[in-house]
């Protein structure tokens, strides 16, 4: 039994919602999971989101703007250079909105369980505390998505000192597509609670997998969604825990 695991398991295991029956051919599983809806805003609506106070609630919901995407670095950036819209900031602890506001030109914070895995290499990822799932909702109308990438910010061995702070996502990401037709949830468990780095083991930055951590490894002292929206109006993701070794 992995200690970590259990203690990640008490303490989310209250916040879930009740267990639900199962729902055929929609490719996410039955039972008691966390809800989180990634909302997309329009431009005419940004206005209301800039001025509503999203925090202090019991809140399933984040707000981002509609369109627009920026640079996701595959190698370490300065974090001067980071633009936090549709940047949600992560936290450990049981799963909670904190922040739901990405769209006021600050990211939005959630909070969610370190993530432990009984298989972690470069290649899988597997026998996880929990598992997540995404899909696409709203119109389907020319095929609207969005990209999020796990990222985490780097403190270069200077906690005191900002100004060389550096950013670095990881080299997957998710594609998340509102098709027509039915839309069923995919796994992302990889994707969103670890990242795979590019670092310098191969004496440069070539764009490869050569480290793989989980939430909230101290490679990182923060960590963060980067969510490019390309017109999806809705994200909707589940959080399964599973069950203890």
């Amino acid at each position: 039994m992995r200690i970590h695991r259990t203690l990640a398991l008490a303490a989310v295991l209250p916040l879930l919602t009740s267990p639900a029956f199962a729902q055929t051919g929609n490719g996410a599983p039955s039972g008691a999971h966390y809800n989180l809806n990634i909302i997309g805003m329009a431009a005419e609506d940004t206005e209301d989101c800039k001025s509503a106070e999203m925090t202090g609630s019991n809140r399933h919901t984040i707000f981002v703007d509609l369109e627009f995407t920026d640079a996701t670095p595959k190698q370490p950036e300065p974090l001067t250079s980071l633009n936090k819209r549709n940047k949600i900031y992560l936290y450990e602890g049981p799963f909670k909105v904190l922040d739901g506001n990405a769209c006021d030109g600050d990211e939005a914070e959630f909070q969610l369980p370190a993530q432990d895995c009984a298989t972690l290499t470069l290649t899988e990822v597997a026998d996880c505390t929990y598992d997540v799932f995404i899909r696409g909702l709203g119109s389907p109308q020319g095929e609207p998505s969005a990209v999020v990438t796990t990222c985490g910010i780097d403190d270069a061995g200077t906690p005191a000192d900002k100004s060389d702070d550096t950013y670095q996502c990881s080299v997957e990401s998710v594609t998340v597509t509102r098709s027509k037709g039915k839309s069923s949830f995919t796994n992302v468990t990889k994707e969103l609670t670890t990242l795979c780095i590019d670092t310098l083991v191969d004496g440069s930055f070539d764009g490869q997998c050569d480290e793989r951590i989980t939430l909230f490894d101290d490679e990182f002292y923060q960590y963060f969604w980067d969510y490019d929206n390309r017109g999806l109006r809705l994200a909707q993701l589940r959080f399964y825990v599973n069950e203890q070794d």
